[in-house]
């Protein structure tokens, strides 16, 4: 495709794409040959942009003649408004590349908001992604803005990086909980860059091409792949690509324009070029559906007298006049960084809220300097405590004197404005808590967690869409007349609806009211799951930089129908509880460690990136070395990635029973007379392993287990999980199988499980949840390598609790390796045998610990889930977390038999693992130092059940 335009020509083909972000159009002549290109962003103003556009062609080539058609997910409308006819994307995409790339497989296409597949190997099949925009062109917007770069600067980091990071994709705003975290904990940015990269490839692989191989000749179209060779990069090395496996066409951001331009040949609409310029001049509104809400307020004097309300309830003290003892309080959230000075009566002295500029550590060191400069000789910080996101990186890096978790620096300040709070609800930069307290005792806490479009960020995004402050865009919202319903939805996906509105004539303010709307929303609705705003407390307490907007504010009191305090340094309440923890922390000669001014005016610090090489984890850890000789290292799971010495060795039953569960030695390839069997170490395995391995080695069978999982395993089969909403356990199943197959086994046996062994009575039944009832079916239809490499693949339904079925069945799947069935009843009776060896072992273990645990005064941890949450890439560590904190860890399965529930329950107690996590439950609930902590699988529909009846049990 070229780019000279000859005006001989009678009529040109005009391709129109109208993305989420973006406008680009392509012309082309009677040969196909493309004779001009244009790629623009419209900022929201989609109308003007393509009149700019089309005014420019005009000055080149005058009023020359048309066929044009108009595609992209905006285009819609538009072909009202010019009177052309409509191509859907997918479909300008794959006629544009079938007509230049003829020896293309699949085409990868990423735009604005839209992220397609397009396989051309076996017919045409097409993918795109639906109810998030994670991974999309948007994204990598996001991700920019907050490493302060665009899209381009973030590609130039990516260029230098050396470590990639795991980054979630699915939520563009709950991947800025990733990178903050972070940049909190000193990751170089460069190294940020390429791995939101590798989101994004991760998302588009995992996400669209749902366990079909992305495989030969791949194209790359679409913007973002066209100007960042960085993301192009991460594809290719994930899905191990050479140069000549790529396709990356000289215009491929224009692709789909090309083909809406090959759709307009075969259509007579002939028009002009001055007809186009003149339809847009002359109209440039969109009719909008979306419905209105009420006005946040009636009129000027309501607002006034919700802003006295929430007006001087907090009492202050000048510092430049003080003399005695300080308070420090540092909150070093996600986005921002606030601090908080008060004296013995809890005045506020000082306080600062700012930006963190994605560096807590000089944020941190600007707020110490500016304190350090401002308190006079009389005054001194007697104490400090920092809280937050980066506290552990500013509690090392500046020797505070001590940290506190989030949730108590909140709840302690709240208590403080409203004695007696039952009710905390705040909302940050990227994080939302709902805190329920009982007398003075925090009861429950609720995070956000898969998405955070009902966060500070929300609102932000939007703001800097139509370029304002969010204080000028909450102001607008206050005096809006009619806010728009925009629903709430990702936030992402939510921009276009924004931007639509916008175009449509809505007002900024009915846009900003309308957002507020869906932040409350999203808050009460999604997060705390209310069913009704009645369930509320009735002493409430709104906190957070969020809350400071009176809009959202006034939504909140709307939706609830209750009026609440809102703190007036409800952005600071971090900070100031943590404040009133450091008074309340010291004592009467205790001096601070806090640095030092002429010690703070030489502080320096540099990262480095390493594994650690203590254990098989192989932790990639960030190493922050101080100009003091101090550091901090992060990313560690246990003390020997830190440097650290244990300081007691307390009972851990998760590493008691993961050595047990898989210390068996097989049998030598000499003396396996029947050959290998591979085992993938998943989901059930942790529950069946030892009867299996029983099992088949006294069959004379070599058992070959899959190695410990980690993520370079979960990427080894990422390619042939067929649904993003697969749990992570199943997911890990792919690369455990295509482990075994990279080893050359050619027997691999994973069978399907409906029922486990009954062992808890007055349940209603005892089956395994459908992932592990059935996922070697996934497994069989999903995995090409099985085939290519011709392994047999075992995976037989058994009814793994009647022995004398499963013998038979067994009988059936392997009599082909010349067993009797007489061998297998044997084999199988030493199985059995061993399973309850095996349990016996774990209960024995169990209560030793419980014994040790009266005899010590210490506390434990029953930290319950399915089997597979003791595999330590699902369970991200958290035993040895609660080892480090001196708490005794404990499974489920190790106490479960010292519970006495009755039965039946509320719920259809049908699934045996859950009925283990009751009896476990209802042993806690008697015991004074040990608690009940749940470990699940996100989007667990059988999972969120039983937290619910296990909550109950616990509180009877």
């Amino acid at each position: 495709m070229g780019n000279t335009i000859n005006l001989k020509n009678k009529v040109f083909y005009l391709g129109i794409d109208i993305g989420s972000t973006t406008v680009k159009l392509a012309m082309m002549d009677n040969e196909d040959n493309l004779v001009y290109s244009k790629y623009c962003r419209h900022n929201a103003d989609l109308m003007f942009t393509l009149e700019s556009m089309f005014e420019e062609l005009y000055s080149l080539v005058g009023d020359i003649r048309l066929n044009a058609a108009v595609t992209g997910s905006g285009g819609i409308s538009i072909t009202q408004h010019l009177n052309l006819p409509f191509v859907q994307e997918v479909i300008a995409g794959a006629v544009a590349a079938g007509r230049y790339m003829p020896d293309v497989d699949v085409v990868i296409e990423l735009g604005g908001e839209d992220a397609k597949l397009t396989y051309f190997d076996s017919g045409t099949d097409q993918r795109m992604n639906g109810i998030c925009a994670g991974g999309t062109g948007a994204f990598i917007d996001q991700m920019a803005i907050l490493l302060k770069t665009d899209a381009a600067g973030l590609n130039s980091m990516a260029e230098k990086s050396r470590v990639i990071y795991p980054i979630a994709a699915r939520c563009g705003v709950f991947a800025k909980t990733d990178v903050q975290v972070l940049l909190n904990d000193g990751a170089k940015k460069e190294d940020i860059a390429a791995s939101v990269f590798q989101a994004v490839v991760n998302q588009t692989i995992g996400g669209l091409a749902s366990g079909r191989k992305i495989k030969g000749k791949i194209g790359f179209l679409g913007g973002p792949l066209h100007f960042l060779d960085q993301l192009r990069r991460r594809f290719q090395i994930t899905l191990n690509l050479t140069e000549s496996d790529m396709i990356v066409p000289q215009n491929a951001q224009v692709y789909v324009a090309v083909g809406a331009a090959l759709h307009a040949k075969k259509i007579e609409n002939d028009t002009s070029l001055l007809q186009l310029l003149n339809l847009c001049k002359d109209d440039k509104s969109i009719s909008l559906s979306s419905g209105f809400l009420e006005p946040l307020f009636s009129d000027e004097k309501e607002y006034k007298d919700f802003i006295n309300r929430h007006t001087g309830n907090i009492k202050k003290n000048d510092l430049k006049n003080y003399n005695g003892r300080c308070y420090l309080g540092l909150d070093m959230g996600s986005t921002t960084s606030k601090a908080v000075l008060i004296d013995p009566d809890g005045c506020l002295l000082y306080s600062c809220y700012k930006s963190n500029e994605g560096s807590p550590l000089k944020s941190a060191e600007y707020i110490l300097k500016e304190i350090y400069s401002q308190i006079p000789k009389g005054a001194y910080i007697a104490y400090s405590a920092v809280t937050g996101y980066g506290e552990e990186l500013v509690k090392a890096a500046f020797f505070c004197d001590m940290g506190e978790v989030e949730t108590v620096a909140h709840s302690t300040a709240a208590e403080y404005f409203l004695p007696g709070v039952d009710t905390v609800l705040d909302i940050g930069g990227q994080d939302m808590k709902y805190i329920r307290v009982n007398d003075g005792v925090i009861s429950d806490v609720t995070l956000n967690e898969a998405c955070s479009s009902g966060c500070g960020s929300f609102i932000e995004t939007f703001a800097k869409s139509l370029n304002l402050s969010v204080q000028e865009f909450s102001m607008q919202g206050v005096r809006a007349k009619n806010p728009v319903d925009l629903g709430s939805r990702c936030t992402v996906f939510m921009n276009s609806k924004v931007k639509q509105a916008h175009k449509e004539g809505i007002s900024v303010g009915d846009i900003s009211a309308g957002l507020c709307y869906s932040v409350i929303k999203n808050a009460l609705y999604k997060v705390i799951k209310l069913k009704s705003p009645s369930e509320l407390g009735n002493k409430i307490i709104v906190q957070g930089g969020t809350f400071l907007n009176d809009a959202i504010l006034r939504g909140f009191e709307i939706i609830s129908g209750k009026e609440v305090i809102r703190p007036e340094i409800s952005g600071l309440m971090g900070a100031f509880g943590a404040a009133l923890l450091a008074k309340k922390s010291w004592r009467e000669g205790v001096n601070s460690t806090l640095i030092p001014p002429d010690k703070l005016n030489s502080f320096s610090v540099d990262t480095k990136i390493t594994r650690c090489k203590g254990c098989t984890n192989s932790c990639l850890l960030t190493i922050n070395l101080f100009g003091d000789g101090n550091k901090l290292v992060t990313g560690n799971r246990c003390e020997k990635g830190a440097g650290k010495d244990k300081q007691q060795e307390l009972p851990n039953l998760y590493d008691y029973k993961f050595k047990r569960l898989f210390g068996y030695q097989p049998l030598t390839a000499k003396e396996a007379t029947r050959g290998t069997i591979g085992i993938p170490r998943v989901m059930n395995m942790y529950e069946n392993y030892p009867f299996w391995f029983t099992f088949f080695t006294s069959l004379g069978f070599r058992v070959e287990l899959s190695p410990a999982s980690n993520r370079g395993i979960y990427e080894l089969g990422m390619d042939t999980v067929p649904s993003d909403t697969a749990c992570y356990p199943a997911k890990l199943v792919h690369g455990h199988i295509m482990a075994l197959i990279n080893r050359d086994i050619k027997h691999i046996f994973y069978p399907c499980i409906p029922k486990e062994k009954d062992e808890i009575k007055g349940a209603d039944n005892h089956f395994n949840c459908p992932m592990v009832i059935a996922y070697a079916e996934v497994i069989k239809a999903n995995i090409d390598a099985l085939r290519e490499n011709e392994v047999t693949f075992h995976n037989p339904f058994l009814p793994y609790d009647k022995d004398k079925g499963l013998a038979k069945r067994l009988f059936e799947e392997f009599k082909s390796f010349g067993l009797t069935l007489k061998e297998i009843g044997d084999a199988l009776g030493l199985a059995r045998k061993e399973d309850l060896q095996f349990k016996s072992d774990i209960r024995d273990r169990g209560e030793e610990v419980v014994r040790y645990l009266r005899q010590t005064g210490k506390s434990g941890i029953v930290l319950s889930g399915r089997p597979y949450h003791l595999d330590p890439e699902v369970n991200h560590g958290i035993p040895d977390l609660l080892i480090s904190l001196g708490m005794v860890v404990l499974t489920e399965d190790s106490v479960s038999h010292l519970g006495n529930l009755e039965r039946p329950l509320r719920v259809v107690d049908q699934w045996m693992y859950h009925s283990r996590l009751y009896e476990a439950a209802d042993f806690v609930s008697g015991q004074n130092n040990i608690e009940l902590v749940q470990l699940n699988s996100f989007g667990c529909g059988p999972d969120s059940i039983a937290a619910e009846q296990a909550q109950e049990i616990l509180n009877k």
